[in-house]
């Protein structure tokens, strides 16, 4: 008997299965990342008196209490905490914004020597491991005095390669017979980079945002290295230094609840406007 061909699936069955199968893969790569989460808000309620190996399980299974918390508020200097990474991460990006437009726009619109060149060199940050800086930039925080400052932490990241290429990729996508207008009526520079390319960059702009508060709030390496003060440490830096002070009572509720207590704020930030975060990468083009 002759072979029967298999016949292939139709052009538009194929494209309707492949999103389904795209889908299936995220919401199992969404549910392994929500394990961890899942058992820390668990282990967080769960009394210190239950341990053994039922700390381990997922289900809450004794009556929920709320006393890790407030010993792990009590145990650590979480306002200090709290107020340092504020300061550390808001003037971070203060400064980052101010940067990365002027450069962006240099790079987009304004014609010199060796432009494209250079910003080739500029890009090469994105290539560099940020562990590779920490001696050069330590000293040089160190020899500027800087040491053990909160504007110390904050110095290294004042420029960013990665929001200077978003910028010069969005300022190169508006128009310019806009900006000539704005040129033709006598605005300045600065005139016409504030009424004309920032409004019409705004996406752009919360999408760096994003990437930078987040990145930034859980920094631990960099503020590791140059804090030494108890009083100046940021969340990071204060949790690790909570952790091992409880790990040897193995309270591993109070540490969940601690833990929380640190991602508590940007998990809350999104889910109130998580819309606008993923309105502002689709804007913006980040894939």
């Amino acid at each position: 008997m002759p072979l029967r061909r298999r016949r292939a699936l139709p052009l538009a069955t194929r494209r309707e299965v492949a999103p389904r199968i795209g889908l299936g893969l995220v919401q199992v790569a969404a549910l392994l990342w929500l394990v961890p989460m899942a058992w820390m808000l668990v282990a967080s309620v769960r009394p210190q008196s239950f341990a053994g190996p039922g700390m381990a399980s997922l289900i809450p299974d004794v009556a929920p209490t709320l006393r890790n918390f407030m010993e792990a508020w009590e145990a650590a200097d979480f306002p200090r905490y709290y107020l340092n990474t504020v300061i550390i991460v808001a003037g971070i990006l203060a400064v980052q914004l101010l940067t990365i437009t002027l450069a962006g726009y240099a790079f987009a619109r304004l014609a010199f020597p060796g432009k494209r060149s250079l910003f080739y060199l500029f890009l090469l940050q994105l290539m560099l491991v940020p562990v590779v800086l920490i001696v050069p930039n330590l000293t040089m925080v160190a020899r500027v005095g800087l040491y053990d400052t909160l504007a110390g932490v904050m110095a290294p990241y004042f420029a960013s390669a990665f929001g200077t290429f978003l910028m010069r990729q969005t300022f190169a996508a508006i128009p310019r017979e806009l900006e000539d207008a704005a040129q033709v009526d006598g605005a300045s520079v600065l005139q016409r980079i504030r009424h004309i390319y920032v409004p019409l960059a705004l996406p752009a702009f919360l999408a760096f945002a994003v990437v930078s508060v987040t990145a930034h709030w859980n920094e631990f390496l960099w503020p590791l290295m140059v804090i030494n003060s108890p009083d100046k440490r940021p969340l990071t830096v204060g949790l690790a230094a909570f952790t091992r002070g409880q790990e040897g009572a193995q309270a591993w509720g109070v540490i969940a609840a601690g833990t929380l207590l640190v991602v508590a704020p940007l998990l809350l930030l999104f889910l109130l406007f998580q819309r606008r975060f993923i309105n502002s990468f689709v804007t913006s083009g980040i894939k």
